[in-house]
């Protein structure tokens, strides 16, 4: 059903509203309340995505002036179609070229469900920037990675803009979280799964390596990369060989060339 909306305080376009902001999303998406367990999916590609892996969207917000057709998974979802004016202050885009859609956030996964059916793992430490994020999970539906495991201060998969950046695979693949590594990896290690520290600092290059058929990348945030406790804390710790003093490469082509490397 299409909805015209003419206010931008109007109730029904609520959860839709601090879009611009991240921090304002988490605590607008948290689980409590009548905001509980939501995200936003922006785009046709990236919503219809959502909806063929099972994802239940719960409304549409679109620009009046649109005439290109949604997708036809979203079937009587109810759609908003909004003016310039609720636009700008909504989204701080008056010109909105893509629809954005609010969907129902699943519970997530237990690890030990993932650790017991899975075997092979991304486990990320402190990877908050949504975009990295993004790609990271990406790649890893891409690449044949099984899981993808996050520390408590790792951005949320499922943020707009890591969606978006994803192009939609994020919903393809398993993710939850852990407790702050290094402690997080005890579960993996107790579950038999080899943990592999990716970092410039790796005594192995990573083409050097044989990784076994259990395993999980360990990765860290862009710039300070993993922490010293948790490289330890990792069974072994691998390098990509750098030329022409180059001294790293991005956290998400990093992530690429590893799980290459570990897939079967």
């Amino acid at each position: 059903m299409q909805i015209p909306i003419e206010h931008p305080d109007d109730p029904r376009i609520e959860p839709f509203l601090g879009l611009r902001d991240q921090e304002t999303r988490k605590q607008r998406e948290r689980a409590d309340g009548d905001m509980a367990a939501v995200f936003m999916a922006e785009g046709d590609l990236v919503i219809d995505r959502a909806i063929a892996h099972g994802y239940a969207p719960r409304s549409i917000l679109m620009a009046r002036r649109r005439t290109k057709p949604l997708p036809e998974s979203v079937g009587d979802t109810d759609v908003y179609l909004a003016s310039d004016s609720v636009l700008t202050e909504v989204t701080g885009r008056p010109e909105l070229r893509d629809p954005i859609a609010c969907f129902t956030r699943p519970p997530l996964p237990d690890l030990a469900g993932l650790l017991q059916k899975h075997s092979t793992f991304a486990v990320l430490e402190n990877v908050n920037n949504p975009n990295n994020l993004g790609v990271i999970m990406r790649n890893a539906a891409a690449l044949g990675i099984d899981a993808v495991l996050l520390d408590p201060q790792c951005a949320d998969p499922l943020y707009r803009r890591a969606v978006r950046a994803s192009m939609g695979q994020v919903f393809a693949i398993p993710h939850t979280r852990l407790t702050p590594l290094p402690d997080g990896l005890d579960a993996l290690h107790n579950a038999g799964v080899t943990t592999i520290a990716l970092s410039p600092q790796g005594d192995v290059a990573l083409r050097d390596f044989d990784p076994p058929k259990k395993a999980a990348i360990v990765l860290g945030a862009e710039g300070p990369g993993l922490t010293d406790a948790t490289m330890a804390a990792a069974d072994h710790r691998v390098r990509i060989p750098m030329s022409n003093s180059v001294d790293s490469l991005n956290v998400a082509n990093a992530a690429a060339i590893a799980f290459h490397h570990l897939s079967p």
